[in-house]
Protein backbone atom coordinates (compact mmCIF):
# COMPACT_ATOMS: atom_id res chain seq x y z
CA UNK A 1 0.00 0.00 0.00
CA UNK A 2 1.18 3.51 -0.84
CA UNK A 3 1.94 6.22 1.73
CA UNK A 4 4.20 8.89 0.22
CA UNK A 5 2.39 11.54 -1.81
CA UNK A 6 5.07 13.54 -3.61
CA UNK A 7 4.18 16.40 -5.98
CA UNK A 8 5.15 14.21 -8.94
CA UNK A 9 2.96 11.35 -7.70
CA UNK A 10 0.01 13.69 -7.20
CA UNK A 11 0.42 15.12 -10.70
CA UNK A 12 0.46 11.60 -12.10
CA UNK A 13 -2.67 10.64 -10.17
CA UNK A 14 -4.51 13.74 -11.40
CA UNK A 15 -3.85 13.28 -15.10
CA UNK A 16 -6.88 12.27 -17.20
CA UNK A 17 -7.41 8.54 -17.78
CA UNK A 18 -9.32 6.54 -20.33
CA UNK A 19 -12.82 6.20 -18.93
CA UNK A 20 -13.55 4.69 -16.47
CA UNK A 21 -11.13 5.73 -13.72
CA UNK A 22 -12.60 4.20 -10.57
CA UNK A 23 -12.04 5.57 -7.06
CA UNK A 24 -13.17 3.39 -4.14
CA UNK A 25 -13.12 5.03 -0.70
CA UNK A 26 -13.84 3.21 2.54
CA UNK A 27 -13.18 4.02 6.21
CA UNK A 28 -11.01 1.56 8.14
CA UNK A 29 -10.04 1.15 11.77
CA UNK A 30 -6.74 0.63 13.57
CA UNK A 31 -7.99 -1.47 16.50
CA UNK A 32 -10.42 -4.13 17.59
CA UNK A 33 -13.37 -4.41 17.76
CA UNK A 34 -13.96 -1.55 15.29
CA UNK A 35 -11.88 -3.23 12.58
CA UNK A 36 -13.90 -6.48 12.61
CA UNK A 37 -16.06 -5.39 9.66
CA UNK A 38 -13.36 -3.63 7.61
CA UNK A 39 -12.69 -6.56 5.25
CA UNK A 40 -16.40 -7.06 4.53
CA UNK A 41 -16.97 -3.34 4.06
CA UNK A 42 -14.09 -3.13 1.60
CA UNK A 43 -15.32 -6.16 -0.35
CA UNK A 44 -18.81 -4.61 -0.53
CA UNK A 45 -17.36 -1.34 -1.82
CA UNK A 46 -15.49 -3.16 -4.60
CA UNK A 47 -18.67 -5.11 -5.43
CA UNK A 48 -20.54 -1.79 -5.72
CA UNK A 49 -17.84 -0.50 -8.08
CA UNK A 50 -18.31 -3.57 -10.29
CA UNK A 51 -22.09 -3.03 -10.34
CA UNK A 52 -21.61 0.56 -11.48
CA UNK A 53 -19.21 -0.58 -14.19
CA UNK A 54 -21.69 -3.17 -15.43
CA UNK A 55 -24.61 -0.75 -15.53
CA UNK A 56 -22.68 2.05 -17.26
CA UNK A 57 -23.35 1.94 -21.04
CA UNK A 58 -20.22 4.02 -21.70
CA UNK A 59 -17.99 1.16 -20.45
CA UNK A 60 -17.17 -1.48 -23.05
CA UNK A 61 -17.02 -5.15 -22.11
CA UNK A 62 -13.25 -5.23 -22.59
CA UNK A 63 -12.63 -2.20 -20.39
CA UNK A 64 -15.00 -3.45 -17.73
CA UNK A 65 -13.14 -6.76 -17.55
CA UNK A 66 -9.80 -4.94 -17.37
CA UNK A 67 -10.87 -2.59 -14.57
CA UNK A 68 -12.55 -5.41 -12.63
CA UNK A 69 -9.30 -7.34 -12.83
CA UNK A 70 -7.42 -4.30 -11.53
CA UNK A 71 -9.87 -3.96 -8.64
CA UNK A 72 -9.37 -7.61 -7.66
CA UNK A 73 -5.59 -7.23 -7.78
CA UNK A 74 -5.82 -4.11 -5.61
CA UNK A 75 -8.06 -5.93 -3.15
CA UNK A 76 -5.52 -8.75 -2.89
CA UNK A 77 -2.79 -6.23 -2.02
CA UNK A 78 -4.67 -4.74 0.93
CA UNK A 79 -3.21 -5.74 4.29
CA UNK A 80 -5.65 -4.61 6.97
CA UNK A 81 -3.20 -5.70 9.67
CA UNK A 82 -1.65 -2.26 9.21
CA UNK A 83 -4.92 -0.39 8.55
CA UNK A 84 -5.14 3.27 9.45
CA UNK A 85 -8.28 5.41 9.27
CA UNK A 86 -9.16 5.19 5.61
CA UNK A 87 -8.43 3.25 2.44
CA UNK A 88 -8.45 4.45 -1.14
CA UNK A 89 -8.31 2.22 -4.24
CA UNK A 90 -7.68 3.69 -7.67
CA UNK A 91 -8.29 1.46 -10.71
CA UNK A 92 -8.32 2.22 -14.43
CA UNK A 93 -7.56 0.21 -17.56
CA UNK A 94 -4.10 -1.31 -17.08
CA UNK A 95 -3.36 0.13 -13.61
CA UNK A 96 -4.32 0.23 -9.95
CA UNK A 97 -3.07 1.70 -6.68
CA UNK A 98 -3.95 1.24 -3.01
CA UNK A 99 -3.47 4.11 -0.54
CA UNK A 100 -3.70 3.85 3.24
CA UNK A 101 -4.76 7.12 4.87
CA UNK A 102 -4.33 8.43 8.40
CA UNK A 103 -7.61 10.34 8.10
CA UNK A 104 -11.14 8.95 7.78
CA UNK A 105 -12.92 9.08 4.42
CA UNK A 106 -16.58 8.79 3.41
CA UNK A 107 -17.70 5.51 1.86
CA UNK A 108 -17.90 6.26 -1.85
CA UNK A 109 -17.47 4.81 -5.33
CA UNK A 110 -16.80 7.30 -8.12
CA UNK A 111 -16.45 6.62 -11.87
CA UNK A 112 -14.86 9.44 -13.85
CA UNK A 113 -11.99 10.20 -16.23
CA UNK A 114 -9.74 11.21 -13.30
CA UNK A 115 -9.11 9.74 -9.86
CA UNK A 116 -10.67 11.38 -6.79
CA UNK A 117 -7.64 12.80 -4.98
CA UNK A 118 -9.05 15.35 -2.54
CA UNK A 119 -9.29 12.93 0.41
CA UNK A 120 -5.75 11.74 -0.27
CA UNK A 121 -4.42 15.31 -0.39
CA UNK A 122 -6.21 16.27 2.81
CA UNK A 123 -4.97 13.19 4.67
CA UNK A 124 -1.42 13.85 3.51
CA UNK A 125 -1.58 17.45 4.71
CA UNK A 126 -3.02 16.38 8.07
CA UNK A 127 -0.23 13.85 8.63
CA UNK A 128 2.40 16.63 8.46
CA UNK A 129 5.00 14.35 6.82
CA UNK A 130 8.64 14.99 7.69
CA UNK A 131 12.11 13.53 7.18
CA UNK A 132 14.63 12.50 9.81
CA UNK A 133 18.27 12.19 8.78
CA UNK A 134 20.31 10.27 11.38
CA UNK A 135 24.08 10.70 11.22
CA UNK A 136 26.90 8.44 12.36
CA UNK A 137 30.48 8.14 11.17
CA UNK A 138 29.75 4.84 9.44
CA UNK A 139 26.08 5.14 8.53
CA UNK A 140 23.52 7.77 7.55
CA UNK A 141 19.91 6.62 7.72
CA UNK A 142 16.83 8.35 6.32
CA UNK A 143 13.51 8.01 8.11
CA UNK A 144 10.06 9.01 6.84
CA UNK A 145 7.70 10.33 9.49
CA UNK A 146 4.10 11.43 9.80
CA UNK A 147 0.86 10.50 11.49
CA UNK A 148 2.57 9.45 14.72
CA UNK A 149 5.03 6.99 13.23
CA UNK A 150 8.50 6.77 11.70
CA UNK A 151 9.70 4.21 9.15
CA UNK A 152 13.04 3.76 7.41
CA UNK A 153 13.03 5.06 3.83
CA UNK A 154 15.42 3.87 1.11
CA UNK A 155 14.91 6.71 -1.36
CA UNK A 156 17.97 8.62 -2.61
CA UNK A 157 20.51 5.86 -1.97
CA UNK A 158 19.91 5.74 1.79
CA UNK A 159 21.03 4.22 4.05
CA UNK A 160 24.60 5.18 3.18
CA UNK A 161 27.30 3.13 4.89
CA UNK A 162 31.09 2.72 5.02
CA UNK A 163 33.74 0.71 6.87
CA UNK A 164 35.19 2.78 9.71
CA UNK A 165 38.40 0.74 9.69
CA UNK A 166 39.33 2.49 6.46
CA UNK A 167 39.13 5.83 8.25
CA UNK A 168 41.47 5.19 11.19
CA UNK A 169 44.86 6.91 10.77
CA UNK A 170 46.80 6.32 13.99
CA UNK A 171 50.07 7.71 12.57
CA UNK A 172 48.46 11.05 11.67
CA UNK A 173 46.80 11.32 15.07
CA UNK A 174 50.17 10.68 16.80
CA UNK A 175 51.93 13.33 14.67
CA UNK A 176 49.43 16.08 15.46
CA UNK A 177 48.63 14.96 18.99
CA UNK A 178 44.99 14.51 18.10
CA UNK A 179 42.77 12.31 20.25
CA UNK A 180 40.68 9.96 18.13
CA UNK A 181 37.86 12.07 16.75
CA UNK A 182 36.17 10.44 13.82
CA UNK A 183 34.17 13.51 12.83
CA UNK A 184 37.31 15.64 12.30
CA UNK A 185 38.72 13.23 9.74
CA UNK A 186 38.63 14.35 6.11
CA UNK A 187 37.19 11.04 4.93
CA UNK A 188 34.35 11.39 7.41
CA UNK A 189 33.74 14.91 6.09
CA UNK A 190 33.58 13.50 2.58
CA UNK A 191 31.16 10.74 3.66
CA UNK A 192 28.81 13.24 5.32
CA UNK A 193 29.16 15.66 2.42
CA UNK A 194 27.94 12.94 0.04
CA UNK A 195 25.00 12.26 2.37
CA UNK A 196 24.22 15.99 2.47
CA UNK A 197 24.19 16.15 -1.34
CA UNK A 198 21.94 13.10 -1.55
CA UNK A 199 19.53 14.56 1.00
CA UNK A 200 19.37 17.83 -0.93
CA UNK A 201 18.22 15.86 -3.97
CA UNK A 202 15.57 14.05 -1.90
CA UNK A 203 14.21 17.38 -0.61
CA UNK A 204 13.95 18.77 -4.14
CA UNK A 205 11.79 15.81 -5.17
CA UNK A 206 9.94 15.36 -1.87
CA UNK A 207 9.94 18.67 0.05
CA UNK A 208 9.19 18.22 3.77
CA UNK A 209 10.44 19.58 7.09
CA UNK A 210 13.74 17.94 8.06
CA UNK A 211 15.08 16.86 11.45
CA UNK A 212 18.74 15.88 11.75
CA UNK A 213 19.95 13.65 14.59
CA UNK A 214 23.46 12.70 15.64
CA UNK A 215 26.26 13.37 18.06
CA UNK A 216 27.26 17.06 18.38
CA UNK A 217 30.39 16.43 16.27
CA UNK A 218 28.33 15.05 13.39
CA UNK A 219 25.85 17.94 13.55
CA UNK A 220 28.74 20.42 13.56
CA UNK A 221 30.14 18.89 10.38
CA UNK A 222 26.76 19.16 8.66
CA UNK A 223 26.54 22.81 9.75
CA UNK A 224 29.96 23.50 8.21
CA UNK A 225 28.79 22.04 4.90
CA UNK A 226 26.00 24.63 4.76
CA UNK A 227 23.56 22.38 2.90
CA UNK A 228 20.44 20.75 4.30
CA UNK A 229 21.36 21.74 7.88
CA UNK A 230 20.46 25.38 7.21
CA UNK A 231 16.72 24.72 7.30
CA UNK A 232 16.75 21.58 9.47
CA UNK A 233 15.87 21.16 13.13
CA UNK A 234 18.88 19.72 15.02
CA UNK A 235 18.26 16.96 17.56
CA UNK A 236 21.52 16.11 19.40
CA UNK A 237 20.95 12.38 19.89
CA UNK A 238 23.51 9.77 18.87
CA UNK A 239 22.92 6.14 17.94
CA UNK A 240 19.80 6.60 15.84
CA UNK A 241 21.51 5.86 12.52
CA UNK A 242 21.68 2.27 13.81
CA UNK A 243 18.47 2.56 15.82
CA UNK A 244 14.91 1.35 15.49
CA UNK A 245 11.90 3.34 14.23
CA UNK A 246 10.55 3.44 17.79
CA UNK A 247 13.80 4.89 19.12
CA UNK A 248 13.80 7.58 16.43
CA UNK A 249 10.17 8.50 17.12
CA UNK A 250 10.84 8.76 20.87
CA UNK A 251 13.70 11.18 20.19
CA UNK A 252 11.81 13.26 17.63
CA UNK A 253 8.36 13.35 19.20
CA UNK A 254 8.95 15.92 22.00
CA UNK A 255 10.81 18.21 19.58
CA UNK A 256 8.04 17.94 17.02
CA UNK A 257 5.30 18.47 19.60
CA UNK A 258 6.98 21.63 20.86
CA UNK A 259 7.36 22.90 17.32
CA UNK A 260 3.70 22.10 16.58
CA UNK A 261 2.67 23.99 19.73
CA UNK A 262 4.56 27.09 18.61
CA UNK A 263 3.08 26.84 15.11
CA UNK A 264 -0.43 26.52 16.53
CA UNK A 265 0.09 29.65 18.63
CA UNK A 266 1.34 31.48 15.55
CA UNK A 267 -1.77 30.42 13.59
CA UNK A 268 -4.02 31.69 16.40
CA UNK A 269 -2.25 35.05 16.32
CA UNK A 270 -2.62 35.29 12.54
CA UNK A 271 -6.33 34.51 12.68
CA UNK A 272 -6.89 37.12 15.38
CA UNK A 273 -4.95 39.74 13.42
CA UNK A 274 -6.97 38.90 10.30
CA UNK A 275 -10.19 39.63 12.19
CA UNK A 276 -8.96 43.15 12.86
CA UNK A 277 -8.05 43.66 9.21
CA UNK A 278 -11.37 42.16 8.04
CA UNK A 279 -9.44 39.44 6.20
CA UNK A 280 -10.98 36.61 8.23
CA UNK A 281 -13.31 33.85 7.01
CA UNK A 282 -14.89 30.95 8.90
CA UNK A 283 -17.24 28.04 8.33
CA UNK A 284 -17.42 25.73 5.33
CA UNK A 285 -19.84 27.88 3.33
CA UNK A 286 -17.73 31.04 3.39
CA UNK A 287 -14.44 29.19 2.98
CA UNK A 288 -15.73 27.07 0.11
CA UNK A 289 -16.60 30.25 -1.81
CA UNK A 290 -13.37 32.09 -1.00
CA UNK A 291 -11.26 28.97 -1.72
CA UNK A 292 -12.80 28.66 -5.18
CA UNK A 293 -11.90 32.31 -5.78
CA UNK A 294 -8.29 31.65 -4.73
CA UNK A 295 -8.54 34.21 -1.92
CA UNK A 296 -7.40 32.04 1.01
CA UNK A 297 -3.81 32.63 2.17
CA UNK A 298 -3.87 30.54 5.35
CA UNK A 299 -6.37 27.79 6.16
CA UNK A 300 -6.68 26.41 9.70
CA UNK A 301 -8.58 23.13 10.14
CA UNK A 302 -9.24 21.25 13.37
CA UNK A 303 -7.74 17.77 13.14
CA UNK A 304 -11.03 15.87 13.28
CA UNK A 305 -13.19 18.42 11.52
CA UNK A 306 -15.89 16.73 9.44
CA UNK A 307 -18.91 18.58 8.02
CA UNK A 308 -21.56 17.10 5.73
CA UNK A 309 -23.36 19.59 3.48
CA UNK A 310 -25.36 19.90 0.29
CA UNK A 311 -25.68 22.69 -2.26
CA UNK A 312 -28.54 25.12 -1.80
CA UNK A 313 -29.34 26.01 -5.42
CA UNK A 314 -25.61 26.38 -6.09
CA UNK A 315 -25.19 29.55 -4.02
CA UNK A 316 -24.59 28.26 -0.52
CA UNK A 317 -23.77 25.09 1.36
CA UNK A 318 -26.24 24.02 4.02
CA UNK A 319 -25.90 21.32 6.71
CA UNK A 320 -27.00 17.83 5.66
CA UNK A 321 -27.08 14.27 6.89
CA UNK A 322 -24.81 11.63 5.43
CA UNK A 323 -27.68 9.77 3.78
CA UNK A 324 -29.26 12.87 2.21
CA UNK A 325 -29.54 13.14 -1.54
CA UNK A 326 -26.54 15.05 -2.98
CA UNK A 327 -24.86 15.17 0.44
CA UNK A 328 -21.15 16.03 0.29
CA UNK A 329 -19.44 14.29 3.20
CA UNK A 330 -15.92 15.40 2.30
CA UNK A 331 -16.43 19.14 1.82
CA UNK A 332 -13.58 19.90 4.27
CA UNK A 333 -11.22 17.79 2.16
CA UNK A 334 -12.42 19.61 -0.95
CA UNK A 335 -11.64 22.97 0.66
CA UNK A 336 -8.19 21.78 1.77
CA UNK A 337 -7.32 20.54 -1.71
CA UNK A 338 -8.56 23.71 -3.40
CA UNK A 339 -6.58 25.89 -1.00
CA UNK A 340 -3.39 23.89 -1.61
CA UNK A 341 -3.94 24.15 -5.36
CA UNK A 342 -4.07 27.95 -5.11
CA UNK A 343 -0.90 28.19 -3.00
CA UNK A 344 -2.47 28.62 0.44
CA UNK A 345 -0.76 27.42 3.60
CA UNK A 346 -2.84 24.73 5.33
CA UNK A 347 -2.45 24.04 9.06
CA UNK A 348 -4.24 21.34 11.03
CA UNK A 349 -4.77 22.44 14.63
CA UNK A 350 -6.04 20.71 17.81
CA UNK A 351 -9.77 20.10 18.12
CA UNK A 352 -11.60 22.91 19.90
CA UNK A 353 -9.08 25.60 19.03
CA UNK A 354 -11.37 27.33 16.55
CA UNK A 355 -14.27 27.66 18.95
CA UNK A 356 -17.55 28.38 17.16
CA UNK A 357 -16.13 28.52 13.65
CA UNK A 358 -17.28 25.02 12.56
CA UNK A 359 -13.75 23.77 13.02
CA UNK A 360 -12.39 25.66 10.02
CA UNK A 361 -11.19 29.26 9.53
CA UNK A 362 -8.90 31.18 7.24
CA UNK A 363 -6.91 34.32 6.54
CA UNK A 364 -7.78 35.90 3.20
CA UNK A 365 -5.42 37.47 0.69
CA UNK A 366 -7.89 40.31 0.06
Amino acid sequence: MEHDLSPATLAELRRPRSYPAVSVLTPTHRREPDNAQDRLRLRNAVTEAKKQLESDPAVTRERRADVERQLEQALAEVDLTYAEDGLLIFAAPGEHQVWSLGRSVPERVVLSDTFLTRNLVSAHAAERPFWVLSLAADRVTLWSGGGGRVTEDRVGGFPRTRDLAENFDAERQEQIGDAPSTFRDERTHRFLREADTAMSAVLRRHPRPLYVTGEPGALAVLDELGGVARDAVHVPHGGLAHGSPDAVWRAIRPVQEEQARRETEAVARELEAARGRKEFAAGVDELWRTAREGRVRLLAVEENCRVTVRDDAGDHLVPAEGGDLDAREDIVDEIVERCLETGAEVRFVPDGMLGHEQGIAGVLRY
